[in-house]
């Protein structure tokens, strides 16, 4: 009966936290065999939100949770999302939407007990639609149907399984980290008396804005420049090696300005594009129902965006009097970010998998990994060569990017330049054990590198959303700690790497050790640096085949911070 207990309260309360939207209309109801049907009403969770008051109703399932939980669960009922019903109709009825909705209708049945795909999404519309808003509550009161059935036993599978998805990448992060943190202690260096790569350098910078058209792809791209000026004292001449930033989905060229500012105070001509199928104002227009989602094709056309970027440039360099003598096209590096850290590893050789996207692509794998719903779009593509790689790309730099199942192994183990990897430990959109750490195994240069940010999530790199710019309600929860240490990181390893393994220039290569990590970490945003990690040593941690002592002493089970489907070739 302990048992029946401990693993009502973890379902329950874990299913509330996990799957937000719509509970009940009055009622919320689930059977638990051999015990038979429990449930609670809508009336008593209002109480509880508005109140904070535990009635007798909802009093038998709050004895079984802590404050905690409680606690969550209240501001997860009180949370108030400020979308239009306009945008939750557009969102609901895309693919990606109703992907989200058909997979959560099997957890929320209504009172037929049939999958709850047409009922969630009429009751997420009209509650938007409502003077009150889309909150958890108002939802529920919206809901097609006197009676919502939690599936309970797919509920407990969801549950299980995100348990020991989340232990398993504790350990991995415990490990990798423990891994780095030796490794820094054998260095001798004090960095504290070598030039501190989180501060400028010593250009100042001019941005220069214009728009390129490809009239053959029907794509109109808005185009930032940075260029150094000044200085003529500094080490680095014109031409000036050039940076290309892609941006992630539903972000624009603003996104990045505080890293191309920095780049360029060191020398760097950076520019940054918006990839006008899926930047800011593409989904701005769908939510608005004034366009279409982001298509298939998108995968295509942001690494050609960039090829035309450089075709542009090389001709522009010869015409405009602003560029002339200024870009070394032999030098020429990318970094990207979610989206556009698939961009950059395409450019770099990484081929898209079609094999992979086909294996990879079904409902219980999306489920657990966020990312694979974007992913997944490729797999409507003419399965064939695009030829996207550049060989005027000799390094990238991908943050958090997006690319276990439509690069894969297959893909990601093409790439033969330098390539660093950036992860956030708390990163539920891109999770950092399949969409960075396991990719990283696959790379085969000798010169990568992962940076792994404890507590990092996916928008701890991006700057603070503008007006302009500030398009997905992202609940704060999910932003994450204050991101300041997080751009202090990118400005100085981006610095080092892209001197080391662009420019050449050794001296810069002990910034890219351990210890310079170690140095410049500041909690709780924790960085770590590695260069190495085997598929042997990966299958090893995931199997916990590894010592006690590298394994997190209290891992949390029951809190989904980060999701991870399962690993191709291993059993949970």
């Amino acid at each position: 009966m302990k048992k029946f207990w401990r693993y009502l309260g973890l379902s329950f309360v874990s299913t509330f936290l996990t799957a937000t939207p719509g509970l009940a209309a009055d009622r919320i109801s689930f059977y638990y065999p051999p015990f038979g049907e429990f449930s609670l009403s809508v009336d008593s969770l209002e109480v509880f939100a508005k109140e904070g008051k535990i009635d007798e109703d909802f009093s038998f399932y709050a004895s079984r949770a802590t404050p905690e939980q409680l606690a969550q669960l209240r501001n997860l009922l009180q949370q108030r999302f400020n979308v239009s019903p306009t945008v939750v109709s557009q969102v609901t009825y895309s693919p990606i939407g109703e992907e989200v909705i058909q997979r959560l209708g099997e957890l929320l049945l209504t009172e037929s007990r049939q999958n709850g795909f047409y009922a969630i999404r009429a009751a997420l519309i009209v509650a938007a639609a409502d003077r009150d808003g889309l909150t958890v509550v108002n939802l529920l009161r919206r809901f097609p149907s006197k009676t919502i059935r939690l599936n309970y036993s797919e509920g407990l599978r969801i549950v299980d399984n995100l348990s020991q998805l989340i232990e398993k990448k504790d350990e991995v992060v415990a490990f990798l980290q423990q891994q780095a943190t030796v490794a820094a202690a054998n260095s001798k260096i004090d960095f504290s008396q070598q030039p501190d790569l989180r501060s400028p350098g010593k250009f100042s910078w001019q941005k220069k804005s214009f728009e390129l058209n490809d009239f053959s792809r029907n794509r109109r791209l808005p185009v930032d420049i940075y260029l150094p000026q000044g200085n003529s004292q500094a080490e680095v001449k014109p031409p000036y090696p050039l940076i290309v930033i892609s941006h992630g989905l539903a972000s624009d060229r603003t996104t990045f300005a505080y890293l191309a500012q920095h780049l360029t105070s060191y020398g760097f001509a950076v520019a940054v594009l918006e990839h006008p199928g899926s930047n800011a104002e593409r989904i701005q227009l769908y939510f608005a129902g004034l366009a279409g989602p982001p298509e298939p094709a998108e995968f295509i056309n942001r690494p050609l965006d960039i090829k035309f970027l450089l075709n542009e440039l090389e001709r522009l360099e010869k015409s405009d009097p602003t560029l002339q003598g200024k870009l070394n096209f032999q030098q020429i590096g990318a970094i990207g970010q979610s989206f556009g850290g698939y961009t950059v590893l395409t450019l770099a050789g990484a081929a898209i998998n079609f094999n992979q996207l086909y294996q990879d692509c079904n409902r219980n794998n999306s489920f657990f990994n966020v990312s694979l719903l974007l992913q997944c779009q490729a797999a409507e593509l003419s399965p064939r060569d695009y030829q996207l790689k550049d060989d005027r790309i000799k390094v990238v730099m991908a943050i958090n990017p997006i690319d276990s199942t439509v690069l894969g192994e297959g893909g990601i183990s093409q790439i033969k330049i330098p390539v660093m990897l950036v992860a956030g430990s708390q990163d539920i959109f891109a999770p950092p054990v399949s969409e960075q750490i396991l990719p990283f195994t696959w790379l085969t240069d000798s010169n990568k590198y992962l940076a792994l940010i404890e507590n990092g999530t996916h928008f701890s790199a991006i700057a603070e959303p503008t007006p302009e710019n500030s398009v997905l309600p992202v609940p704060p929860a999910l932003l994450g700690p204050n991101p300041t240490p997080v751009y202090s990181y990118l400005n100085a390893l981006s610095v080092a790497f892209l001197s080391t393994h662009l420019l050449n220039r050794p001296e810069y290569r002990s910034y890219l050790q351990p210890s310079y990590a170690t140095f410049i970490s500041k909690e709780p945003l924790n960085l770590s640096l590695l260069q190495s990690l085997t598929p042997e040593q990966f299958n090893q941690i995931w199997s916990g085949a590894i010592p006690q002592s590298f394994r997190p002493s209290n891992p949390q089970l029951t809190t989904p911070q980060g999701q991870e489907r399962n690993i191709p070739g291993n059993k949970q």
